[in-house]
């Protein structure tokens, strides 16, 4: 039977997708010698996580038909080399939004509303501390979205009722969708400039490659606050993050994603007391992986099956 290699744990629900197509079978270890080896049989591929995918591991798959990722990201997969083989790449945009969007939301509300702090203080018998330490509020605050795509959108759905002023800043997305959500678009450089709050919804390119810089931090209003779930490399550093969170440009930062993953945790970034991290797994509930599973293992089925997927990466480069 034919190989269909995955490098991490999937759902039941994609193996009894793809079983009529092939053995689903995992990789020990997520090394490039060990993929070059054991991709050499398979006619498929599931990338998992940040494992990455290069050109070396492409081309060893010479049976390869298709490429899976659990996710909407794709940067950890060489798509040029997928497509000189004629290989699809398939995502699962909108698959996760929901849950990636409630997660930026509980981060920002934890974040503006000091749940964390609050909850030290307390266990520790500091019942005066309510006095000295106040709250902020959503309430006509601006909240600024890096990235009005499918997350973005359900965002700003859900920051709504909270009567912020709503910005967005996306070169791609249809002004007419930002309208209907009560969302303004604005430059990069305004977004910066207007927001309370900046939460991160774009893609890691090589054009967005740590956009958020130090100096575009620096353009802040006092006291602000970042959120970014979307990719560790879209932030220069993390220095950058500490030292506007020291110079009181930001009142408090969220990050779920890092660059690399995982992180070096010795960072005193880790040990600041207005950064809340998480080790990329905000959105990973039940309900978003299983629509995550089963988006991506239909797309393949139907790859493997001599039809159309529906989210191919690289459909244009395939056509050309």
């Amino acid at each position: 039977m034919a190989t269909i290699l995955s490098t991490g744990p999937v759902g039941d629900i994609v193996r009894e997708i793809l079983a009529d197509h092939g053995e689903l079978v995992f990789v020990p270890d997520p090394e490039p010698s060990t993929l070059i080896e054991m991709v050499a049989d398979a006619i498929a591929l599931i990338v998992r996580g940040d494992v990455s995918i290069p050109r070396e591991v492409i081309q060893a798959g010479k049976r390869l038909s298709v490429i899976g990722r659990t996710g909407v990201g794709y940067d950890n997969v060489d798509i040029a080399a997928a497509s000189e083989r004629k290989i699809p790449v398939i995502n699962t945009p909108g698959a996760n939004s929901r849950a990636v969007a409630e997660a930026a939301l509980a981060m920002i509300m934890a974040l503006v509303k000091q749940i964390p702090y609050w909850d030290q203080q307390m266990k520790r018998g500091a019942w005066a501390s309510r006095f000295a330490t106040p709250n902020s509020d959503l309430d006509g605050a601006t909240l600024g979205i890096l990235g009005l795509g499918s997350i973005g959108q359900m965002l700003a759905h859900f920051a709504a009722p909270f009567n912020m002023t709503l910005l967005a800043h996306d070169p791609h997305v249809d002004s007419r969708i930002a309208a209907r959500l009560g969302v303004q678009l604005v430059s990069l450089d305004d977004l910066f400039q207007q927001s309370n709050i900046i939460s991160i919804h774009a893609a890691l390119t090589a054009d967005t490659r740590g956009l958020i810089s130090g100096a575009r931090l620096a353009t802040m209003r006092p006291a602000s606050y970042l959120v970014n779930l979307a990719r560790g490399g879209l932030v220069e550093s993390l220095d950058v993050v500490l030292a506007a969170l020291k110079n009181g440009t930001l009142a408090g930062a969220g990050l779920d994603v890092f660059e690399p993953e995982p992180p070096d945790t010795s960072h005193p970034l880790f040990q600041h007391p207005r950064c809340l991290t998480a080790p990329h797994a905000l959105a990973l509930t039940p309900g978003a992986m299983n629509r995550i599973y089963e988006t991506m293992a239909s797309d393949m089925a139907a790859v493997l099956s001599g039809g159309e997927a529906k989210n191919v990466v690289n459909r244009r480069q395939l056509m050309a």
